[in-house]
Formats: structure tokens, sequence, C-alpha cells
């Protein structure tokens, strides 16, 4: 039978690669989770990954082997596999906020306030919370490696790629709204999608509110066209990110974060102007 429900299609993804991991771990696996979109609502068939926690006693060496093979099995069963996005670890790493598999911080909140448990043992209460310096700086060292590299900031003149791929488009403006709001917030978790995007378009003078407002419907569902999107992109990102680049900037240096953290924001910016 087809499932025409976006949500349901990826849970029943979802519901196959657990049974994936429960072959390959046994006993070893405690529990196995719905993260993002797909735990507290706001799933876009257009763009969301579909993420998946699983759980370990403990971590052996061959582990990381274990779920690139598996995770390269899965994805290759259909384009809607090719969304999971897998994240894994021991629970004793969990509960002492390590990551000893693959598991950063923000996702490690995430499974901790909002997982919804597929199978196994309610282990919520025993993952250990970041608190906002360690999801502050975390987020800086993402941005610096992925948002800052040369390739991306050449992107923002030459956005071929951000036109042809709504996927990364969505991301791209998302990312600093989400980086944003969360440095913002007073609850010491990470931002979603909608609540970021209603920061964003709430605060004064928000420039770049016609490039999110196209991300939006996007993300829900409208077709990325080219001739709208690139002279939203050549206007507002740049500008969107330099917003963001500011704000964080002024937050690591509140935080005491590494010199070299900050100086890597300042620089992001100069390339940007």
């Amino acid at each position: 039978m087809t499932i025409t429900d976006p949500a349901a299609a990826a849970r029943t993804v979802a519901g196959e690669a657990v049974r994936a991991y429960q072959e390959a771990f046994g006993e070893r696996l405690v529990a196995t989770y719905l993260l993002g979109s797909l735990s507290y609502g706001g799933y876009s068939a257009a763009v969301s990954d579909i993420d998946l926690a699983v759980v370990l006693t403990e971590r052996h060496d061959d582990d990381p082997a274990t779920f690139d093979t598996l995770g390269e099995r899965l994805r290759e069963r259909s384009p809607l596999h090719r969304k999971l996005s897998v994240f894994w670890g021991s629970l004793p790493a969990l509960s002492r906020g390590e990551e000893d598999g693959r598991f950063p911080a923000i996702d490690r909140l995430e499974l901790a306030e909002r997982g919804a448990l597929l199978t196994g043992e309610e282990i919520a209460g025993k993952v250990a919370r970041p608190d906002g310096t360690e999801l502050l700086l975390e987020s800086a060292r993402f941005a610096v490696a992925v948002l800052a590299a040369d390739e991306v900031v050449a992107e923002f003149h030459r956005p071929e790629r951000l036109l042809a791929d709504k996927v990364w488009f969505t991301k791209a403006v998302f990312f600093p709204l989400r980086f944003g709001c969360t440095g913002a917030m007073e609850s010491g978790r990470a931002a979603t999608n909608d609540e970021a995007i209603a920061w964003y378009l709430g605060r004064p003078g928000a420039s770049a509110a016609p490039l999110v407002h196209l991300a939006t419907r996007v993300r829900a569902g409208e077709p990325l066209d080219p001739a709208e999107a690139e002279p939203a992109l050549l206007a507002h990102l740049a500008p969107l990110y330099r917003e963001y680049i500011e704000d964080e900037t002024r937050r690591l240096r509140e935080a005491g974060a590494p010199e070299d953290l900050v100086t890597a924001f300042t620089s992001w910016h100069e390339r940007l102007a």
C-alpha cells in the first residue's frame, strides 16, 4: 500500500533503519529515537532530514565502520532513504555529556528534551544537557568549519548550487536564523526552524525578510524558482550572514571564547563585505 502522508513515509523509513540496527547490535542496542521535525512536528517532505538516534550500551572499535556500512546500504534503497541522518553513541558517554560516536551537543540536547522513543528503554532523563556556552561554542565551530569555507562564501556571489538544490538553499538561509535564535533564547535549548523564522521576522529591521519568506515557502513544498531566488540571494544572503556573525561575535566575546574562534568570525565577516 502506498503511503501518501510524507511524515508517515519518513517514519516507515526510520522503522526500517531501526530494524537494521537491532539486527546489527542485538542486546547492545539500548534505545532508538526520532529527532528533529519528525519528533516535534513540522516535517517537510521537500527539505527535512529523517533524524534518528541510536543509543548503545557501550562503544566498540568497529562501531563507526558498522554505522557507515549500514548507512550506505539503507540510503541506497530510495531517494527517501537518502534523507536518513543517524546520531549514535553509548549511554555512558551521553550521560557524561561526551561524544564517543556521532552525537553533537545540540543533538544530545534534542534527545534529552524532545526525542520520540521508538524502541527500547526511556533514557532521555539520563542524558547530560549541554549548557548555553557549550551550545554556543559548538555551533560557532560548525559555522566556521562549514559555512565560512571559501567555496561556500563564493556561493554568496555565484549561487549556482543554491539555485539548483532546494535543500541546500533552505539550509543556507535557516542556519544563521537557528543559530542566532538559539543564542538569543534563555531556555538553553536549540531553536526549531519555525521558532527561528518567527524570531527573525519579529526583529526590528529584518532586512532579509523577503529571502526568509521565500525559503519558508520552498520548505513548505513550493518549487524553487531560480528567477525569483537569484536576486533574493544576491540582495539578502550576505547581509543576513553579516548580521548573524556580528551577533555571534559579541556572544563569543561575552562567553570568553578562544581568541582564534573570535578571529575566525571577524575574518569571515570581512570576506563577506
